[in-house]
Order: structure tokens, then sequence, then C-alpha cells
């Protein structure tokens, strides 16, 4: 094979397309994704500072909530800045291997954060259903112990994705119709036979998020028999209370992304630019979303954060 062939096959470099249909309007575009990078950063850095400070709220919920905070500031890191670098100054061009690394760190970071939120959901199962038993069942090493496992999860599934990308020929082009590098918008570049990619792909997404999400159904269905089971209704409405802020960001996080998720393999009638816009706001809204959900909702950390900010005025 020739040295132009191989170059053909084989970029060293992938332009981004950006939104198509919008790319007259990126400009505009970038000023709520600019400020959706900013508050995400600014809520999650905040967060982090106040689980981490207030002793009182090394509870397993929130440990959780602070593995969650790292793994939202990890995915709006990894794709905001080369977004507005593309929206402002039509910066297209990403070399093959940071786009394989920009693959693994958004669907191994996305399955992490799925990870988690179960997590979360077995807490407050075990603060609910079994209050009594719920510190020696969630011990500091059992809590320690389920962020390792989640992690490494994301890391050894999602690991096969750059691998399996990385020797495919592309032979039809180098332009890849998105504002970043996803596994599908690079496996239909290829012209070499992907089903085993794509079926490696979509069973990782079930047994990961889309088991998760199974998993965190089934949690919630035996909280609710146990709190409308309590005797009282200000017991039960306390009960559901402990739980509003997890459900509000388990909705954020799974709507978009099941969205995306199935739009990407069967919506092959919607238009390109509400598949880009919808994958974007999977991405990019949940990490903004999360610290305000937990900050308004949360009696505790909303007090905490109140506190510090009190005292930053003069």
């Amino acid at each position: 094979m020739s040295a132009l062939n191989w170059t053909n096959l084989h970029p060293n470099k992938f332009l981004l397309l950006g939104i198509p249909g919008l790319e007259t309007i990126q400009i505009w575009i970038s000023i709520p994704f600019c400020a959706v990078y900013i508050l995400a950063f600014l809520g999650n850095c905040t967060l982090l500072v106040i689980i981490k400070n207030d002793s009182s709220l090394h509870e397993p919920m929130y440990l959780f909530l602070s593995m969650l905070s790292v793994a939202d500031l990890m995915i709006t890191t990894t794709t905001l800045p080369k977004i507005l670098s593309l929206f402002w100054f039509n910066d297209r061009e990403i070399y093959l291997e940071a786009c394989l690394t920009q693959i693994f760190l958004i669907h191994s970071l996305t399955t992490m954060e799925s990870g988690f939120f179960l997590a979360m959901a077995f807490d407050r199962y075990v603060a609910i259903c079994n209050p009594l038993r719920h510190s020696v069942i969630l011990t500091n090493s059992i809590i320690r112990g389920l962020g390792l496992a989640i992690v490494t999860r994301g890391v050894i599934l999602l690991s096969p994705h750059p691998f399996m990308l990385r020797w495919l020929p592309y032979c039809k082009t180098n332009i890849i119709p998105h504002t970043y590098c996803e596994f599908m918008a690079l496996i239909r570049l290829s012209c070499a036979q992907t089903k085993i990619h794509r079926a490696y792909s979509l069973s990782v997404a079930f047994l990961t998020a889309g088991l998760d999400f199974i998993l965190i159904i089934c949690s919630y269905i035996l909280i609710l028999h146990t709190v409308f089971r309590l005797p009282s209704k200000e017991a039960r409405l306390k009960s559901l209370g402990t739980c509003g802020s997890h459900v509000w960001v388990i909705m954020t996080f799974y709507t978009p992304a099941f969205f995306s998720f199935l739009t990407h393999r069967f919506g092959h009638h919607i238009a390109p630019h509400v598949h880009i816009l919808v994958a974007n706001i999977y991405l990019l809204i949940p990490p903004m979303v999360n610290p305000i959900i937990y900050g308004v909702k949360t009696k505790r950390i909303r007090e905490r954060f109140l506190k510090i900010f009190m005292n930053k005025i003069p």
C-alpha cells in the first residue's frame, strides 16, 4: 500500500464540523455553552470545597456526590475547551490520538457517572429501608471500594473503544459531523465492517447505563413501598424529601442520555443538528445543574454555601 493510500485510509487528524446546518450561528451558540462551562466549573468546585471542609457532610450520599462532581469537572474540561475553540476560532483540527483520548474519557466518565448514581440510589435505599444498619453497611471502606469498583468498571469496559477505532480504515472522509469526537460518529466514517464494534458498544451501554438505570428503578420501587407503609404523612414526606435531589439529577442525566443513544443508532430521520444538540446537552447540562439542584434542594449544603457566601461579603 502506498504512503498516499495509507494516509487516506488512516488519517493522523480529523476535522470537527460543529453543528451541521447551524454553522453560521455557532458563535451565538457558544455564549450559552461558555456560560454552562463557567457555571459547571464553579458549581462543582464549590460543592467539593463545601463537602471537604465540613466533616458533618462526610456521609455516603455526599461522598458519592463529590465523586460525581469530580467526574462532571473532567467531562466538561474534556469537551468544552475544544468546542469553544471550534466555535470562536474555527479550530476544526483534532489529532487522531487526541480524538481517541476524548472518546475514551467521555464514554468512561459518563459510565462512571451512571455508577455513582446507582451508588447514591443504594445509599437512599439503605437509609430508608434499613436505617438502623445504614452506618454498618455503608462504612468508609465500603464507600471507597464502591467508588474504586465504579471507576475500574468504566476504565476496563471502555478501554477497547480507542483500540477498536485506531486501526479502522476511514476512506469516506476525515470530517466528523460533530462538536467533539464520539464513538458512533467515527464508526460512520469507516468503510470497514463494524458490526462487532457496534455490538460491543451496544452491549457495554446496556451493561452499564442500562443496567444501572434498571437497578435504580428497582431501588426506588422498594423505597416507595417502604415509605407508603410509614404511619404518618409527615414521616412519608420527610423520607421522600431526602430522595428529591437524587431523583432530579437522575432525570437530568438519563433523559438526554437515552435520547442521544437511541437517536444515534435508530433515529435516521432526525435532523443532524438535533442529534448534535442533544448529544451536547447530554454532556454539558448535567454537570451544570447537579450542584445547583443539590444546592437548592439540600438544606445542609445550602446553609454551608450561604455561610461561605456571606463571609465573602465585606
